[in-house]
């Protein structure tokens, strides 16, 4: 049910994980299966395969603000937090992945050392993120079959996705095959500049 989406997010596993309230379900049998919420609120988690996604749904699901930003990388933040440039791992899931922290200058160095110092921290700084696999085939391959870029150039994008079956194992392949990390990151922000 739409109104149960709490957030959702394209991760580097080529699924969008959705964050709902569970109602009752107990979203995807391999995810963690509830959450306690700040109001007592209970979560699931579930993963769907981006390939199963019927083609409409970007023009639904993103935001007119999201379509026409330009600054995908916050570039003017002092610090920046998010999952793109961080490893995953098995288990990679929206509410346990390992986050990148992104530090753009002394004054985003001083707010983390701050944090630091006044929390047990669940930060740990590793240094520089890392990346591997080329990522510009990898873009161009997803612009060319965007829905919103499909749909500007007057196709019509498919209105079925895959079944669910399917699309879990084209996404282990391609997540397989695809850039890690990094040159995930540099995929994504080129993906997006370019549609």
């Amino acid at each position: 049910n739409v109104e149960d989406v709490m957030g959702y997010e394209f991760m580097q596993d080529f699924k969008v994980h959705v964050k709902m309230r569970s109602n009752g379900s107990d979203g995807d049998s391999d995810e963690p299966k509830s959450k306690e919420g700040e109001n007592g609120d209970t979560y699931v988690y579930e993963k769907l395969p981006y390939f199963c996604l019927p083609g409409s749904i970007a023009q639904s699901s993103i935001a007119d603000s999201c379509k026409a930003c330009f600054d995908y990388t916050n570039a003017l933040a002092d610090v920046v937090v998010g999952y793109m440039g961080a490893p995953i791992d098995k288990n990679f899931s929206m509410n346990t992945s390992y986050q990148t922290l992104a530090i753009r200058n002394d004054r985003g160095m001083k707010m983390v050392h701050a944090a630091l110092e006044r929390e047990t921290p669940r930060i740990s700084l590793h240094g520089e993120a890392q990346g591997s696999g080329s990522y510009e085939a990898f873009v161009m391959s997803t612009v060319e079959n965007d829905a919103i870029v499909m749909s500007m150039a007057g196709q019509t994008p498919p209105e079925e996705g895959m079944p669910k079956w399917i699309g879990n194992i084209v996404a282990a392949i391609v997540t397989r095959l695809s850039p890690k990390g990094m040159n995930f990151a540099r995929y994504s922000i080129d993906y997006h500049l370019l549609r």
